[in-house]
């Protein structure tokens, strides 16, 4: 694909494996890089070098900084830091508990429930209702940006909430955003891009790669 044949293209990056990937733990947003996790970082900053893209976007928690942090080597680009693209929020009280908790764990299907159920609410974690309102920001960001090509570090539920909402539209719901995210699997490191260019009759996104991960051997 050329230069002219779209308008935009954005590349995506999931993190990494972090040690809360790697341990039986609800992963709390401060879990870093494992060394499993600093060599992948590697390896798609290595990929990414052979890429042409105006800016590095990342969320700002740990594991997807250190991720941007190994690609701004390659690439002399200056990671900027945004909320918009931070993971999925669990209630505060689950970060960190061990999946043998049988508290958190009751607390944690509660949730998970309310991330396919408009409406429902559990303390003070994202539901449904919040992350597909802030995959819509995150969409529109990216489309305001005056970039051609970004690429945006990201992390793997959220990313895939993107990705459900440019293929699903206005129909996506519950249950097709609880299957979505059931059966579209992501790698760590996986790179995944979106393109905005004219489609029918009218500009929009549509998906041009997902979780290519091909640098992990």
């Amino acid at each position: 694909m050329s230069d002219t044949d779209f308008k935009k293209i954005v590349y995506f990056v999931r993190h990494g494996e972090s040690e809360g990937n790697a341990a039986p733990v609800f992963q709390a947003p401060d879990s870093p890089l494992n060394a499993k996790g600093k060599e992948q970082a590697i390896s798609i900053a290595q990929r990414v070098a052979n890429l042409s893209f105006d800016t590095l976007i990342s969320s700002p928690w740990p594991r997807t900084r250190e991720t941007a942090q190994a690609i701004a080597k390659t690439t002399n680009k200056t990671p900027h830091y945004e909320e918009l693209f931070v993971e999925r929020i669990k209630p505060t009280r689950l970060n960190g508990k061990p999946y043998s908790d049988e508290e958190a764990n009751a607390l944690w299907k509660k949730w998970d429930k309310s991330l396919h159920t408009s409406g429902l609410r559990v303390e003070d974690g994202e539901n449904f209702d919040d992350i597909i309102a802030r995959a819509d920001k995150a969409l529109d960001f990216l489309k305001n940006r005056p970039e051609k090509s970004i690429l945006v570090v990201g992390h793997g539920f959220f990313m895939k909430t993107i990705f459900a909402r440019v293929l699903l539209d206005t129909s996506l719901s519950g249950d097709n955003f609880r299957n979505f995210q059931a059966r579209a699997k992501t790698e760590n490191t996986g790179l995944s891009a979106l393109i905005y260019d004219k489609v029918l009759e009218n500009f929009s996104w549509r998906m041009w790669i997902y979780n290519d991960h091909a640098h992990l051997g």
